[in-house]
């Protein structure tokens, strides 16, 4: 019995001591492969523009209301606005859960700034990162100014996760000279999976996101996926740098088209949805407020009652409300202008070329340009020329000098002498009549 006494609290305490030695052990599994946590992957693809800061702002902020443990972007994309990646990259820097860029096929340019500020980097065995030069929409390099910008922004980037800032500097620099990385002064450094993991600009190398999951201990993690909406979709193409003078251009030539055209028909259709198109894209990419909105209907207002309000002054202030309304929407007022003007010039190729072919009979154009002619063979004359009085006799009703009254066949008409002047009641006849100017003399 003292043996069994003995053996009982030992066989208590060994079983307590397992189970405390077990739990231990198993929260720690459950951490290391991400059970009960959240993953959120954000794709980052295609050009680097307004539209996808507006699709990053809207699913970062769903994660993040969610409860999500991490976010994965997974990036393809050969780069794009300057602008818009400073701030893509300003809101990457204030997310407080960790971030992983997973770069399946390029990080370019501007793609490279965005993985740069992400807390860890995995590259799929033939992606690629780097190539981060500055350059303008006509192909060109940008000036010194924009370009020590962008340097300093790279290197700063880098340096915000504890990288090295020289290769950082070296994908935006050309003059860098690192010829190990084939990239002599010169040429943009652009790195490989092998290379980025020498120079500490890779964590690790995977061919799926499965396996990453694995790498970053998330294998049991909950996975979100997030997809740009329908209308997401549709702001990214409208907002691209080539389609907005496009955009424009159809809307100005369509109303162009429509100012020769009997009644309302597709021309002007085209134009009004092409300009509604291009608010509603930059509305949707949080580039247009209300401000802009409002400025655009008082315009379109304007204009159409200047066609009531003659002086023109109407018709400028409402042309000048559209073209404020236009400029507020836009990501870059140089490029408003740029595409302003393309579709100025379209619709003054248009209007030449249909003034010529159509003239000014037909459209709007034949409601506000007076077109009656008074002839006389509509029955239209200035005066009525008196014909028939040529010959007549009759007796100066006043003194003549040399105008006044005669009477001829018991009408009194206003008369003129040849110069000379005649008397009350003398005899007079009618020799000529000259328009309203009918001409007596005396007889004698």
């Amino acid at each position: 019995m003292p043996a069994k006494k003995i053996t009982m609290p030992i066989l208590l305490i060994a079983i307590i001591f397992m189970v405390f030695h077990t739990y231990p052990n198993s929260s720690l599994a459950a951490d290391e492969s991400g059970s009960g946590k959240t993953v959120y992957v954000i794709p980052i693809e295609r050009e680097v523009e307004r539209g996808l800061e507006g699709f990053l702002k809207r699913t970062v902020a769903e994660a993040l209301e969610s409860g999500a443990d991490h976010i994965i972007f997974e990036i393809d994309t050969p780069g794009g606005r300057v602008d818009s990646a400073g701030q893509i990259g300003e809101l990457l820097q204030d997310i407080k859960i960790p971030t992983t860029s997973f770069i399946v096929h390029e990080a370019l340019s501007a793609g490279s700034y965005i993985a740069l500020h992400m807390d860890y980097i995995y590259f799929k065995p033939n992606a690629t990162m780097g190539a981060s030069g500055v350059i303008t929409s006509d192909g060109n390099a940008a000036d010194k100014k924009a370009q020590s910008a962008w340097l300093a922004a790279m290197r700063s980037a880098a340096e915000s996760k504890g990288r090295d800032p020289l290769y950082a500097a070296a994908m935006a620099d050309s003059s860098v000279d690192l010829p190990e990385y084939d990239a002599p002064s010169g040429k943009f450094l652009t790195l490989g999976p092998s290379q980025a993991m020498e120079v500490g600009y890779a964590d690790g190398i995977v061919d799926d996101r499965v396996e990453l999951l694995n790498e970053l201990g998330l294998s049991s993690a909950t996975v979100v996926e997030t997809e740009p909406t329908f209308a997401e979709e549709v702001a990214r193409f409208i907002t691209n740098p080539i389609v907005i003078p496009i955009l424009l251009s159809i809307a100005s030539l369509g109303l162009i088209v429509e100012l020769y055209s009997p009644g309302f028909g597709v021309p002007g259709t085209m134009g009004i949805i092409a300009l509604l198109l291009f608010f509603y894209g930059h509305i949707i990419a949080g580039l247009a407020g209300m401000e802009a909105i409002i400025l655009l209907v008082l315009g379109i207002i304007l204009v159409i009652l200047e066609f009531f309000i003659p002086g023109g002054i109407v018709g400028f202030l409402g042309i000048a409300a559209i073209l404020g309304s236009l400029f507020l929407s836009g990501y870059s007022i140089s490029h408003m202008v740029m595409s302003v003007a393309i579709a100025f010039i379209v619709a003054i190729i248009a209007g030449v070329i249909l003034f010529r072919k159509i003239g000014l009979d037909k459209g709007v154009f034949r409601h506000v340009i007076l077109r009656d002619q008074t002839s006389t063979e509509l029955g239209y004359v200035s005066s009525v020329s008196r014909l028939e009085l040529i010959g007549l006799v009759g007796v100066a009703v006043t003194p003549l000098r040399p105008s006044g009254i005669g009477l001829f066949n018991g009408e009194r008409v206003d008369i003129v002498t040849e110069g000379g002047l005649i008397e009350k009641d003398k005899p007079i006849k009618v020799i000529k009549v000259e328009g309203n100017r009918v001409v007596v003399r005396e007889v004698i």
